[in-house]
C-alpha cells in the first residue's frame, strides 16, 4: 500500500477478539460443533473431570449439583461417563426412563429440588456394560446436548470419565466455552495424573476454572481428622495451574451411605463436613463464573430486506 502513488503513509492496527466474538466465529467456522441455538438457555457449563479413576469426581458432580441447587440456581447434571455411569444411582433416579416431548427432544429426569439429569444409564439395563468406540461416542454426547430439552439453566455439570480420552476432547469440540473444574485427591500421585488432564484441557483452549480436592482427610463421627490420603495435593495442583483452590471435601461415613442411597448429602445433612465443604465450593464456582450470557447464543434473526425498486420523483 505504502508504494501506491499519492499514499504517504501506512497504519496498522491489531485488536484482539472478545470471548463472545471469538465463541462467535469458532460456531460460524463449525467449530463448536452444535447447531445455532443448541444449549441456548443454558449460561455456564462446567466439566467435571480427573486424571484417573478413584478419586470421587462423580460423587462431588452429585453433591455440587445440589449445592447448586441449594443456593436457588437452575442445574442440570449431563453424566458424560459413559463406562461408569453413576449420577442416576447417586441422584435416586434409577431405573426410569427419560419422555420425548412434542418437540422430539428428550426430557431430562428431575431429581431432587428439580436438578434435571441425563445419562446414557436411562438407556441401558442396569449395571449393562457400555461398549461404544469414538464415533459412536460423539454421536451420543452431541445427542445429549442437541436434542435434550434441557431448558433455562444457571449451570450445567457434565461428569467426564477419567484421563484425557474420545469423550473430554469431543466436548471441547461440541463446547469451546465450557470451564473445567479439577478433582484430585490429596496424595502426590493424584495430583500429578490430574496435572496431565490439566495438560489437556489447556491444549484444548479449556478454561480451567479451579480444583476441587476429595477424600482431604478422614473426618469420624466424633470430629477426629486422619489424613489417610496424605495432604497438600490439592493446593500443589492449584498453585501450579495457578487456580482458585475452589474446596478440600473430607470423606465421612455419612457422605458415602448417601452416595449409594441417592441423596446428596447436601441434602440429607448440610451440617456434615463434607457438605459444608461442598457448599463452599459452589460459592467459589458463583463467584468465578457470573451468569452473563448463554453459552450457546440464539441465532441472530435475519436482517429486514431493504426496500428495492425505483426512485420516486418529489415534488
Amino acid at each position: 500500500v505504502r508504494d501506491v502513488e499519492g499514499v504517504s503513509g501506512v497504519n496498522v492496527s491489531f485488536d484482539v477478539l472478545s470471548d463472545q466474538e471469538r465463541a462467535a466465529l469458532g460456531r460460524k467456522l463449525g467449530r463448536g460443533g452444535l447447531p445455532e441455538g443448541s444449549l441456548a438457555q443454558v449460561a455456564n457449563v462446567i466439566c467435571i473431570g480427573s486424571g484417573k479413576g478413584g478419586v470421587g469426581k462423580s460423587s462431588v458432580t452429585a453433591n455440587l449439583a445440589a449445592a447448586l441447587a441449594s443456593q436457588g440456581k437452575q442445574v442440570g447434571v449431563l453424566d458424560a461417563d459413559v463406562w461408569g455411569y453413576s449420577q442416576p444411582r447417586m441422584l435416586g433416579l434409577g431405573a426410569q426412563r427419560p419422555h420425548v416431548n412434542a418437540q422430539r427432544k428428550l426430557i431430562p429426569l428431575q431429581a431432587h429440588d428439580g436438578i434435571a439429569v441425563m445419562s446414557i444409564g436411562f438407556f441401558v439395563e442396569e449395571d449393562a456394560a457400555v461398549v461404544w468406540r469414538g464415533p459412536m461416542l460423539h454421536k451420543a454426547l452431541q445427542q445429549f446436548l442437541e436434542d435434550v430439552d434441557w431448558g433455562e439453566l444457571d449451570y450445567l455439570l457434565i461428569d467426564l470419565p477419567p484421563g484425557t480420552g474420545d469423550v473430554s476432547m469431543t466436548l471441547a469440540q461440541l463446547l469451546p466455552q465450557a470451564k473445567f473444574v479439577l478433582v484430585t485427591t490429596p496424595q502426590p500421585v493424584a495430583q500429578k495424573v490430574a496435572r496431565r488432564a490439566a495438560q489437556m484441557a489447556e491444549k484444548l483452549k479449556l478454561e480451567i476454572a479451579g480444583v476441587i480436592e476429595n477424600m482431604s482427610a478422614f473426618v469420624t463421627p466424633a470430629g477426629e481428622r486422619f489424613e489417610i490420603f496424605g495432604e497438600g495435593g490439592g493446593e500443589l495442583l492449584a498453585q501450579e495451574l495457578e487456580v482458585p483452590l475452589l474446596a478440600k471435601v473430607p470423606l465421612t461415613l455419612p457422605l458415602r451411605e448417601q452416595s449409594d442411597g441417592g441423596v446428596p448429602i447436601v441434602f440429607s445433612n448440610p451440617d456434615d463436613p463434607a457438605a459444608q465443604a461442598v457448599e463452599h465450593a459452589a460459592q467459589g464456582l458463583i463467584a468465578i463464573s457470573p451468569v452473563e450470557l448463554p453459552v450457546m447464543q440464539e441465532p441472530a434473526p435475519a436482517a429486514a430486506p431493504k426496500p428495492v425498486g425505483m426512485s420516486l420523483p418529489m415534488a
